[in-house]
């Protein structure tokens, strides 16, 4: 419980209108979209500015309580869960794009803006801002840059890493930096800029990014393939990046997918067969016409039984939207939806996708697997119902495979969603007991109190490991 004084010193920060501490209110900030997981905070802050950041920051870290900065809660790992109580950090505010700036190809902007208005309005102009999760309409940049997001174009165009250039950072003692700015290059010192990024507010609270901008593509076209072997759909993956073509978007669905998807947003996708994968490709139209003629000629060697593009752009933006709901249409089926995200090499998809299957079916759990096949980046997601121990039991263990058998395959434990919390004792399968180590002494550097978003990435006190058999 915060005291009356600390109370009162918050209040006079940022005024009345913009402190919470109702039970309604600590109970809708006490979780994020990760099943779980759940914590009450002590009060919940709604800043208007870095300035103000920065003097909640300085009590909170005279007082040691922790803060969970928190944008729109989208999180899939627990990461913005106050699972230690202190203040949950709203951005809502701080939710202003700055500038446009067209002769450096950059955007200005602050860490509340949903990612969908902020690609929106650099279109307008001209420009594109790539990085697209899933999670778009309602996630914030803010937390793309502390979870350093993916989405359906990271094959082609990478991760928001790749598009941040600079940052404005309150540090745990409230000192605000600035980081890179509008610069091709840059190598003064260390690369703090990315240190905060993927950081999970651990380090800092980001407020204000300067992203790069690049141009809009000039055309776009989206073929559908379809599979009766999940096997070869995999396989056409890599062949189609063998044959050097990089498609904007390389998407997998497997058939229960792809009925729940169906069933939900009603666009007309094929739910009689194993697999389909959803391709995109842009840029000069010559260039876009001549890869999907050889992508398609790629698919129907690997035997897909058939290849359709799509003739019309409302056609094409219902099935990317249709694939942008996997999610929400999988969480119809039953309590408790858990999404997970492994990511192996890309030519080890085919191996990926096959244990995710043997892994189910050994745990006699229901998964159903989607996602960026073209970067391996999967999707396993557990339909299950968290009230029932038993079955937990079974899908904790079948996720714990998992995240095995990614590592065996030279993958890792997460490609995007973060570790946070719910994947904290599995993070030594990937970085290593030294390689924590070393995160360790960042953390503790910068951050002595523990202030920042506690209990996410590693625990200081808590070592407790997965056992791997070796």
């Amino acid at each position: 419980m915060l005291s009356e004084q600390v109370k009162n010193k918050l209040i006079t920060i940022v005024g009345p209108e913009n402190v919470q501490d109702s039970k309604a209110s600590l109970l809708a900030y006490s979780y994020d979209a990760t099943p779980g997981f759940q914590s009450f905070p002590d009060i919940v802050v709604s800043p208007k500015n870095k300035q103000e950041i920065s003097e909640i920051v300085k009590l909170c870290n005279e007082y040691q309580i922790p803060i969970v900065p928190r944008g729109s809660g989208s999180n899939l790992s627990a990461g913005t869960t106050p699972l230690h109580g202190g203040v949950v950090l709203l951005m809502k505010h701080l939710n202003n794009i700055i500038e446009i700036d067209e002769e450096n190809l950059t955007v200005r902007t602050q860490p509340g803006v949903i990612t969908q208005d902020l690609i929106q309005a650099v279109e307008v102009k001209g420009f594109f801002y790539p990085p697209d999760p899933s999670s778009m309409k309602i996630s914030q940049i803010g937390g793309n840059i502390s979870e350093n997001s993916g989405g359906l174009r990271g094959l082609k165009y990478g991760v928001t890493r790749d598009y941040v250039m600079g940052l404005e950072v309150v540090l745990p003692n409230g000192e605000i930096i600035r980081t890179g700015g509008k610069l091709a290059k840059d190598v003064a010192g260390y690369d703090l800029t990315r240190l905060f990024i993927g950081a999970e507010g651990t380090l800092g609270i980001v407020t204000e990014a300067t992203l790069k901008l690049i141009p809009k593509p000039e055309t776009k076209k989206t073929m559908l393939a379809l599979y009766q072997d999940i096997d070869a759909a995999a396989r056409t993956v890599s062949a189609i990046i063998a044959n050097r073509i990089i498609p904007a978007t390389l998407e997998f669905l497997d058939q229960p997918t792809l009925k729940a998807v169906e069933d939900f947003a009603q666009v007309g996708l094929p739910t009689d067969v194993k697999a389909i994968l959803l391709i995109e490709q842009d840029g000069n139209e010559s260039v876009v016409n001549a890869d999907m003629d050889k992508i398609a000629a790629i698919c129907s060697q690997n035997k897909a039984v058939r290849v359709t593009i799509a003739e019309t752009k409302e056609e094409a933006e219902a099935l990317t939207s249709a694939r942008r709901a996997a999610l929400s249409a999988l969480a119809r089926l039953r309590p408790t939806t858990i999404l997970e995200d492994a990511t192996v090499p890309r030519s080890e998809i085919a191996n990926m996708v096959k244990a995710i299957e043997e892994i189910a079916e050994r745990n006699q759990v229901t998964i159903c697997t989607f996602g960026h096949a073209g970067d391996g980046n999967l999707h396993p997601t557990c339909l299950t119902d968290i009230r029932d121990k038993e079955e937990m039991a079974r899908v904790e263990k079948a996720f714990e495979e998992i995240f095995k058998k990614a590592i065996e395959l030279g993958g890792t434990i997460t490609g995007e969603h973060g570790v946070g919390a719910m994947k904290l004792p599995y993070l030594h399968l990937k970085a290593g007991e030294a390689g924590i180590e070393v995160m360790r002494g960042i953390k503790q550097a910068l951050d002595p109190n523990q202030i920042m978003n506690p209990g996410k990435i590693f625990s200081l006190s808590d070592r407790n490991r997965v056992v791997v058999q070796k």
